[in-house]
């Protein structure tokens, strides 16, 4: 009768010790679900118009600004005009978007028209070449919406002239300038 008990109490301890095992994994699922959706995945990102809206005074820049991102994108704010610059391929912005558009924030307050013009360079196929250039200044378009700037004040418009001097680097850009 010993034998029984002590075979028994050995099940009870290896089925307890089996549905403890089994209760840690499925808790440590749940915690990297977890995780991985707050953490990795991100929360949800708040709007730039959020971001921005609790400041009331935006930084003027009135010097040449250079911002140079490792993967090609960069910003360079010279004269008033704020030009993006863009790795191949792509149409996400440097950061520091905001703190270039200043100037043209401030402009548009003062009655003036964003004018925001897309380019391209002249490696691949030119169609969507071109269809990238027009994202790139619906991205900035977007940004400036997001800060605030009416729509009815940022002018969406082709180059004059499509192609230019420089590097196919410089050339793959998203210009803001301002105008009466």
């Amino acid at each position: 009768m010993s034998a029984t008990v002590d075979d028994e109490s050995q099940q009870n301890f290896i089925l307890a010790f089996l549905l403890g095992l089994i209760a840690l994994v499925i808790f440590f699922v749940i915690g990297i679900v977890l995780y991985h959706k707050n953490h990795v995945a991100g929360v949800p990102a708040q709007p730039v118009a959020a971001v921005a809206a609790p400041t009331t005074t935006i930084a003027v820049v009135t010097e040449t600004v250079t911002v140079v991102i490792p993967d090609g994108a960069s910003i360079r704010v010279v004269g008033g005009i704020v030009n993006f610059y863009f790795a191949t391929a792509s149409a996400d912005l440097a950061p520091g978007a905001a703190e270039a558009l200043a100037a043209v924030i401030k402009g548009v307050e003062s009655g003036r028209k964003a004018v925001v013009s897309g380019y391209h360079d002249t490696t691949g196929d030119a169609a969507v070449n071109e269809e990238l250039a027009k994202k790139r200044a619906e991205t900035v378009r977007d940004v400036l919406n997001g800060l605030g700037v009416p729509a009815d004040k940022i002018e969406l418009q082709k180059p004059a002239v499509a192609t230019g001097s420089g590097t196919n680097a410089e050339a793959r850009r998203v210009e803001v300038k301002l105008v009466d």
